[in-house]
């Protein structure tokens, strides 16, 4: 019980129906639930999400689901609304929402440009901004804001994505900074070769008509990494764990950052 007591919103949470394939997020709502966390659930798909937090109650925790456009100032106050009117504070942030495109510079457009830096960055800076002064009225909290290794070395996929996770990664570090002193760690987590719904989509992009994984080539360990075990390291973040950790960059990635 690593997490008991403790509230954590959770973005980009849909994906953790049972028995499909999860997404980061959603590995992470049911972990945080087994660790004893109360959660609120975002997304924007309302159908899997509401599924995700009714299948998590069934297992006897307590969670809700709240659908959420992740740049909107309006709906980030809503959601930590939400969570204080059921829960009564924030203990936990954690920022998993996310999409890609796959782009040059050349053939990125202003409109994916600006989509990818809303997700990624603004919507991190948002979370923020609203559940910050929660977690200071409670004595500290912890924030964990999902990256990408795209945002430590570039990526070759997509420009604007790797951009927007290299934005979101230094967002953790001047955070980090700025509110240590009241107790709020955030720290960033830069997972690399994930087998999640996401990543499925953009591979298939890329192949058309299918083939070999080429993910596969690119990752010393010789495998994909799972939801699970991305959330068992984010998990690790948001607990007690980590207490003299903020501002750190926490790698999962099979090995490929050390080439």
């Amino acid at each position: 019980m690593r997490l008991k007591g403790k509230v954590a919103i959770v973005t980009g949470a849909a994906m953790g129906v049972r028995g499909d394939l999860m997404g980061i997020g959603g590995a992470t709502a049911w972990l945080f639930a087994e660790e004893g966390a109360r959660l609120v659930l975002t997304d924007m798909n309302a159908e899997k999400g509401e599924k995700t937090a009714a299948q998590i109650r069934e297992s006897g925790a307590e969670a809700v689901f709240v659908k959420h456009e992740i740049a909107s100032d309006a709906d980030w106050k809503r959601v930590v609304q939400v969570a204080v009117e059921r829960f009564d504070t924030v203990n936990v942030l954690v920022n998993c929402a996310g999409t890609t495109v796959g782009s040059s510079v050349e053939t990125t457009t202003v409109e994916m440009w600006d989509r990818m830096m809303d997700i990624h960055a603004k919507g991190a800076f948002l979370g923020m901004k609203h559940c910050i002064p929660i977690m200071r009225a409670a004595g500290g909290g912890a924030v964990v804001i999902l990256s990408s290794t795209d945002g430590m070395i570039g990526g070759g996929f997509s420009a604007p994505y790797a951009s927007a996770k290299g934005a979101n990664r230094l967002l953790a570090r001047a955070a980090a900074i700025q509110y240590a002193k009241d107790n709020i760690r955030v720290n960033s987590l830069h997972p690399g070769e994930i087998d999640t719904p996401l990543s499925r989509w953009a591979v298939d992009q890329v192949l058309d008509s299918g083939g070999a994984d080429p993910r596969l080539d690119w990752v010393p360990m010789g495998r994909l990494g799972t939801a699970h075990e991305v959330a068992q390291s984010i998990l690790f973040l948001a607990s007690d764990e980590s207490a003299y950790m903020t501002g750190a960059e926490l790698v999962i990635d099979g090995g490929i950052i050390a080439k």
